[in-house]
């Protein structure tokens, strides 16, 4: 397993490290495309540790980016490319949340996973499959990949906020509904929010909703 992601970090405002906000970023992007959101998180959180991993491929359409697994649809890539490739960042994204919460001293329970797009397919499948809840999973313009396969596999039932624009071109809304469904069907707690006017991308409304919902669950001061 591969435990070596590279990745930012901002330290807690507090000093202390009481929580563990990890930023999962989209298809074609980097862990830096998000870890601004610490920026205005951070003064009401300030006890977080916020890290921002970069995916482990080269994008396959913009190498200057990074991919968690190919996307046959955008790159071409096979099914079984897309999820043999799924596969290991699913492995070494495990092991880097292992890695983090051992060398910030923390436990499952103070763990929060922020994704947008792939990020968010990556958060979900990801953090359903641990063998410790962790406190909160927000997932922004994504979907939940392989539905049919969760009710067998699903390990851990964190609290999920999903948040999606109504104008989004790129993932299509209708995924938010239908993630929630099979999330619920399989016992996790579902929020969701629907950002109106907004597209490919985080809106205020929603990163407002996504601070109420962490600082509800995690450790704060």
């Amino acid at each position: 397993m591969n435990d070596d992601l590279r990745f930012g970090r901002c330290e807690a405002l507090s000093g202390t490290a009481t929580s563990l906000v990890v930023f999962l970023h989209g298809y074609g992007a980097d862990g830096a495309d998000l870890l601004g959101l610490a920026e205005p998180l951070a003064p009401h959180l300030p006890g977080a540790v916020f890290v921002a991993p970069d995916a482990p491929e080269p994008c396959r359409v913009n190498p200057m980016g990074r991919q968690w697994f190919p996307i046959p649809w955008i790159d071409g890539a096979s099914p079984v490319e897309a999820g043999a490739g799924m596969a290991r960042a699913a492995a070494a994204l495990d092991a880097f949340l292992d890695a983090r919460l051992a060398a910030e001293g923390l436990g499952p329970e103070a763990l929060a996973l922020v994704g947008f797009s792939q990020g968010t397919m990556m958060a979900l499948h990801v953090a359903l499959r641990r063998p410790a809840a962790v406190a909160g999973v927000v997932g922004f313009s994504g979907k939940l990949m392989a539905p049919e396969r969760l009710a067998a596999e699903i390990t851990a039932r964190p609290p999920v906020l999903l948040v999606h624009g109504d104008a989004d071109d790129v993932v299509p809304p209708a995924e938010m509904p239908a993630a929630a469904a099979a999330l619920r069907a399989a016992g996790v707690t579902v929020e969701t929010h629907v950002s109106a006017g907004t597209g490919h991308g985080i809106a205020p409304d929603g990163l407002s909703l996504a601070l109420a919902f962490l600082r509800a669950r995690l450790p704060i001061e």
